[in-house]
């Protein structure tokens, strides 16, 4: 099963360590940065499934206040899940950044088991596909408990790696990822490989699915997506 992936961008590294074993425990994929502008720079490559933001990153590079309202601004980090994280005695700040478009809020300090629950609970709310059993898209199902895939109610045989690439690129329907991406996301950065490999294997999810490259498309110059928008 793909892991939902959280960027946690938390200015202390204490808390960074708690947070992160917290998470990891829970299955979750997890990156930490600890400064705004590596947190701006990361979610220009990869945007993760949801963001853990700290409210005071060390202000002098980029705030969290100023990375949570430059991501709100661009249609590709618009809908990106948040937390923010407040200290205490900002109660006046709550209301505020919630109407900003920040979707949760914790005050420090607080226990990692609220923050689980809190990332839980968003994702359910926001992003059900990430944690479902069952993802449908178009005429494709895919039972991740049973470790099944049907395409038009027909069973398909898949490979463990061929079933963990449909599964990443079901939870997230239409987008484009790069080849580093998938790479990043499927294989882990424990696991050399190279793009041209994550080619092959597009072609084999194609091969087994029996599906047209308007299905699985292939962007010119950028990668690949499942679907269209």
């Amino acid at each position: 099963m793909i892991s939902p992936k959280v960027m946690v961008a938390e200015g202390d590294e204490w808390h960074c360590v708690l947070i992160q074993y917290a998470l990891e425990a829970e299955g979750y994929h997890v990156e930490i940065v600890t400064r705004g502008e590596e947190a701006e720079i990361r979610l220009e490559d990869s945007l993760p499934d949801l963001l853990v933001l700290d409210r005071m990153l060390p202000a002098a590079g980029v705030s969290g206040n100023e990375l949570g309202r430059r991501l709100r601004m661009r249609p590709e980090t618009m809908q990106l899940p948040i937390i923010m994280l407040m200290a205490q005695g900002e109660e006046r700040d709550r209301l505020r950044e919630l109407s900003t478009g920040f979707d949760d809020y914790l005050v420090k300090p607080f226990t990692t088991p609220e923050l689980t629950v809190r990332v839980r609970t968003l994702l359910r709310r926001v992003k059900p596909e990430v944690l479902s059993d069952v993802l449908v898209v178009h005429d494709i199902m895919l039972d991740r408990r049973q470790h099944q895939v049907f395409r038009k109610g027909r069973p398909v045989q898949l490979s463990p790696t061929e079933f963990r690439l449909l599964e990443f690129m079901m939870q997230h329907p239409g987008r484009v990822f790069s080849r580093e991406q998938l790479r990043e996301r499927v294989w882990g950065n424990s696991v050399y490989l190279d793009g041209r490999a994550v080619d092959v294997f597009i072609v084999r999810l194609r091969r087994s699915l029996k599906a047209t490259r308007d299905l699985i498309r292939t962007v010119r110059g950028a990668g690949y997506a499942l679907g269209s928008k």
